[in-house]
């Protein structure tokens, strides 16, 4: 895999746990603006910058997305941002109910992720896609990194471990808790070796960040064509990930809202369920699926575990014993009409970090008709999938804990 050192630009040290915030995708605007409400440092002002505009603006207004360069360019000119002399890696570590997870920062290759050895396992919803594109060609910048997996490598694993003997530039603990170290990388001769090791893998994982990483490759295909541009230079070649060995990602559980019972009542809906599921009413015991197969279901006030019945689907297919993939398969398109995750607006997607009683909570208020609650992806079902090049519907993977946006950010004009 090809990666490439940047100089980023990050925060002072003394205003880094200030700036630091949840990145753009998990947080409503109305959530964003609460958070960042009276500090000015907040990077939510830069990574979801509607939330400077009245609450009655569009998202994707071009003011919006000039509003993050601006905000961005004001954090460099106040001192709140500094820039890296040297072309640098850098090395991430968040710690959540004390098991660290670390990372190593770096420009991947476009090229790359045209290849395909940089594999996706997810489609992409069209408007997210389409909103992330904007804000980096706006901007010139990448301000949130991607998350990406690699399958262990014992060489790059004792380089990791041995930056993070010394200490760290950054160490402090977010609100939920976890705690973010990072160290700056920027021996020429370290660098060098860390990217020489990199070059032996054979592909990477797009773990969390499919519309990122589609938006950044998109960017710098248009880029690449109309030769630079924007004050763009090279640098839209690559774009900003943080890439962690697979055996450090856990995926937790990414649930799924719809909006209504396409035209039936609760009853046939569950008459015609029985017909690819064992269904069994659970009350108000909430069901969060512990094997494959099994899906959790609120509906009307009461909880119901659905089996899948072994003939409904291809139990020795990776792909197709997904949860993702027997909801889609079995229930959301032949039932419920929805046959384009990424389109259609009667789905919602709630990661399971938020618990089950968010599930209940939108149910109960009328919003939702129904929930459903599936068992998790495991990284290597993912890897598996990518390798085959098979396509999981979106939203099928949550992970925790959340990069913090804001540590460092990439510019397309180097």
């Amino acid at each position: 895999m090809k990666i490439k050192a940047f100089r980023g630009y990050r925060p002072r040290r003394d205003l880094v746990s200030s700036v630091a915030s949840r990145p753009y995708d998990v947080l409503t605007t109305a959530e964003a603006r609460q958070e960042a409400a009276g500090n000015p440092y907040s990077f939510l002002n830069v990574a979801k910058p509607e939330i400077t505009f009245p609450a009655a603006t569009a998202p994707d207004n071009p003011e919006v997305y000039r509003a993050a360069a601006a905000n961005f360019q004001g954090l460099v000119d106040k001192g709140t941002f500094i820039r890296d002399e040297r072309d640098s890696l850098y090395i991430y570590e968040l710690t959540a109910n004390r098991q660290p997870r670390t990372g190593i920062v770096a420009a991947a290759a476009v090229e790359d992720y045209l290849s395909g050895r940089i594999r996706k396992h997810e489609l992409t919803r069209f408007d997210k896609e389409a909103d992330r594109a904007r804000h980096i060609r706006t901007t010139m910048l990448n301000v949130e990194p991607v998350m990406f997996a690699y399958r262990y490598n014992l060489r790059l694993d004792n380089l990791v471990n041995s930056i993070k003997s010394t200490p760290p530039e950054y160490d402090f603990v977010d609100a939920d808790s976890v705690q973010h170290r990072f160290w700056i990388v920027d021996d020429p001769a370290t660098v060098q070796t860390i990217i020489r090791a990199f070059a032996g893998i054979p592909a990477t994982y797009v773990a969390d960040g499919h519309h990122r990483t589609a938006a950044a490759a998109q960017v710098g295909q248009e880029l690449a064509g109309q030769g630079q541009s924007n004050g763009a230079g090279q640098g839209y070649n690559h774009f900003m990930a943080v890439h962690f060995p697979d055996n450090q990602l856990e995926i937790l559980d990414y649930n799924r809202l719809v909006t209504n019972l396409n035209g039936l009542e609760p009853r046939a809906f569950l008459r015609k369920l029985g017909l690819a599921f064992m269904v069994e009413r659970t009350g108000s015991q909430p069901i969060k699926p512990k094997q494959r197969g099994v899906i959790g279901m609120y509906l009307t006030g009461v909880w119901h575990r659905l089996s899948a019945r072994p003939d409904a689907y291809a139990a020795d297919h990776t792909m197709a014993a997904l949860g993702v993939s027997i909801l889609s398969d079995l229930i959301l398109e032949p039932i419920l009409g929805i046959r384009d995750q990424r389109t259609d607006p009667r789905i919602h997607f709630v990661g399971g970090v938020r618990g089950v009683e968010a599930l209940q909570n939108r149910v109960d208020s009328g919003e939702m008709a129904v929930a459903f609650t599936l068992y998790p992806v495991s990284i290597q079902e993912l890897m598996s999938i990518a390798d085959d090049g098979d396509i999981m519907p979106p939203k099928a993977t949550w992970f925790e804990p959340k990069l913090r946006s804001g540590l460092v950010v990439y510019s397309l004009k180097d």
